[in-house]
């Protein structure tokens, strides 16, 4: 069975399959299959949780041995094994048979791939998945589908826009799905719900200072105070809005977090790099922070990020473009302490 990720919720609400494969070439849309089919199972009763990175360093004993082994409270428990390279090998394709024609008991299955060809779908692992239950193909949106597709996501942050206003967004992130996904988050952040004007959205996307915060971020996570300094003084001047600064730094400082904790976990990285949301070529910069920064200085930075948005919604006392500053000395004292440590 096939199901669509726009059909994928509807079905998860009528009933949960004993395994899930979701895969395919469009990172956005996989990320949010295989999550709403995590939260689904947490809220029926599989609490537990077991993952497994699959790589050609995998042991395909662990997953048979865990297979076979029941809960260890006697909980239902949630099977996530991710392969993202998309080839098994050859004991890898039997085992993964093997786990299909036998799926153990009070357990959902979750499987991740990257896109497979249609000789890989041929293979018998792969129609072993298929036949053991539904399979959650991700495509990228075809680009005349684009503008629907924006429509149905403002719909989502209770908003709406008109048909040529949808098109332009459209052309604007040039059929980039994860750029308009973003464009989409920030319209939220900047509008209230309701019907969006052509205006709104043009100077939405068209205003550079506003891109500029996505630069301020990557200076801060770089430690480079001077840049830091230089981009928040002209996101001030140009009245850039608070809370978007705020929830673009602090999204950032989120997902350093959930990276360095990973990494002291000896979890692997693209598994944290996938769940901390970060794609392509901001990996790399990220893991660079990740890695110098310690943990505790992370929280405190993103208690620090609290506190500013407590200022700016006058609650607190200060002067929050201050405190913005202050946030960004935090990264260059965790860099220099580091350094002489």
């Amino acid at each position: 069975m096939r199901i669509s990720p726009d059909q994928l919720s509807q079905h998860l609400q009528k009933q949960l399959a004993p395994l899930y494969t979701v895969f395919g070439d469009e990172p956005l849309l996989a990320i949010e299959a295989a999550d709403l089919i995590r939260a689904q199972a947490r809220q029926t009763g599989y609490v537990e949780r077991e993952i497994f990175t699959i790589d050609h360093h995998f042991n395909w004993q662990e997953l048979q041995q865990s297979s076979n082994s029941l809960s260890l409270f006697g909980e239902r428990r949630l099977m996530d094994m991710r392969i993202p390279s998309g080839k098994p090998g050859n004991q890898g394709s039997a085992a993964i048979e093997e786990y299909c024609h036998s799926l153990p008991p009070d357990t959902i299955t979750l499987v991740t791939l990257p896109k497979i060809d249609k000789q890989g779908q041929a293979a018998k692992w792969f129609k072993a998945l298929e036949n053991a239950g539904a399979m959650i193909p991700v495509s990228p949106i075809e680009r005349m589908r684009l503008p629907a597709w924006i429509g149905q996501r403002l719909g989502m942050q209770q908003q709406k826009a008109d048909s040529d206003t949808l098109q332009f967004l459209a052309d604007k992130v040039e059929g980039n799905l994860l750029a308009a996904y973003q464009e989409i988050q920030k319209l939220a952040l900047l509008y209230p719900a309701g019907m969006l004007s052509f205006d709104q959205v043009k100077e939405a996307v068209l205003d550079v200072a506003r891109y500029d915060v996505y630069q301020l971020s990557d200076a801060l996570m770089a430690a480079d105070t001077a840049r830091y300094t230089r981009i928040l003084e002209a996101l001030r001047g140009e009245g850039a809005a608070l809370p978007f600064i705020l929830t673009i730094l602090a999204g950032q400082i989120r997902s350093l977090i959930i990276i360095r904790k990973g990494l002291d976990s000896s979890r692997p990285l693209m598994q944290l790099m996938n769940e901390a949301k970060v794609w392509g070529d901001k990996q790399k910069a990220v893991e660079n922070a990740a890695r110098r920064l310690g943990l505790k200085p992370l929280v405190l930075a993103l208690l620090h990020a609290a506190k500013i948005d407590k200022i700016s919604k006058g609650v607190a006392k200060g002067d929050a473009w201050d405190e913005l500053l202050q946030l960004g000395l935090r990264f260059a004292i965790s860099k220099h302490s580091r350094s002489a440590g």
